[in-house]
Formats: C-alpha cells, sequence, structure tokens
C-alpha cells in the first residue's frame, strides 16, 4: 500500500466543513443523522436502483471486512512480500468503515433502522449479559462455551 497514494474514497463535503458539519456542539453528533445523510447521498448517486442496488449496497459490506482483514495482515506483517504495510490506526479505521457501511445498508432495509438497530442491541445485550443461573439450574442449551475438550 502506497502511503502517500490518494484514496478513490468520496467524501461528502458541505459549506460548514466535511460532511456539513459545524464547528463545535453541545455533545457528540448523532451518527444515525450522519447515516441518513450518507444514505442519501449514495441513493442520489448509485447506478443501480430496486433489488441490484439492494445487493450491492449490501455486499459492498464484504469488501470493506476485506480491507479490515488487508489492514490486520499489513499491521502484522503476515506477507512477507509486503512487510508492515499498515497501522494499527489502519485497522481501527477500517472497522469503522464497516460499521458505517453496515449501518448505511440496515438504512437502505429499515427507513426506521434507528429502532430497528436499538433493539436488536437491546435484544442481544440482555441475552448476553444475563446473570449466570443460580447453583443447581440446569444449564443453557447448546454446546459448552469454551474450547476445553471432553
Amino acid at each position: 500500500m502506497d502511503r502517500d497514494a490518494p484514496t478513490n474514497r468520496a467524501r461528502p463535503t458541505g459549506p460548514t466543513g466535511p460532511a456539513g458539519t459545524a464547528g463545535t456542539t453541545a455533545g457528540p453528533p448523532d451518527p444515525w443523522e450522519a447515516i441518513d445523510r450518507l444514505h442519501g447521498w449514495l441513493t442520489a448517486n448509485r447506478a443501480h436502483g430496486g433489488r441490484e442496488g439492494l445487493l450491492l449496497r449490501v455486499l459492498k459490506l464484504s469488501e470493506e471486512v476485506g480491507e479490515v482483514a488487508q489492514a490486520v495482515i499489513g499491521a502484522t506483517g503476515q506477507n512477507p512480500r509486503k512487510g508492515v504495510s499498515h497501522t494499527w490506526d489502519d485497522v481501527r479505521s477500517e472497522l469503522c468503515d464497516v460499521m458505517i457501511t453496515a449501518m448505511v445498508a440496515l438504512r437502505e432495509l429499515a427507513p426506521d433502522a434507528r429502532e430497528v438497530f436499538a433493539e436488536h442491541l437491546a435484544s442481544v445485550t440482555d441475552r448476553s449479559l444475563r446473570p449466570d443461573p443460580s447453583p443447581g439450574a440446569e444449564p443453557a442449551a447448546g454446546p459448552p462455551l469454551s474450547d476445553a475438550g471432553p
């Protein structure tokens, strides 16, 4: 990866800065407002609409995940031909791209993406962080959570 090479990523800008951001705000920006704006920009500038556009929007997520893998391989120097070609900051940046891309894809599928995500996150949090059962209670069905063998 050429560190000085320009990227091909379009970055929407507005009159007040990147993506129309203004100076300081009272709190962190609402990510879903930014996702709605990005979704609108992408929708207005897409080459394919309908079902094909939706499928391509979801496939974009696979591309971004591949970029995370590439950055991890580069940060660890796993490819002897390239050596250390990325940093862990690159990995973090690519992970953020995955999150943004997934949020935009969810927004494509659900105009109420904020609520859909909040409900799903609450459900996953509830089942994942549920207190362990009391002693003597039957264990939950499913495979054991450890890698220990029999």
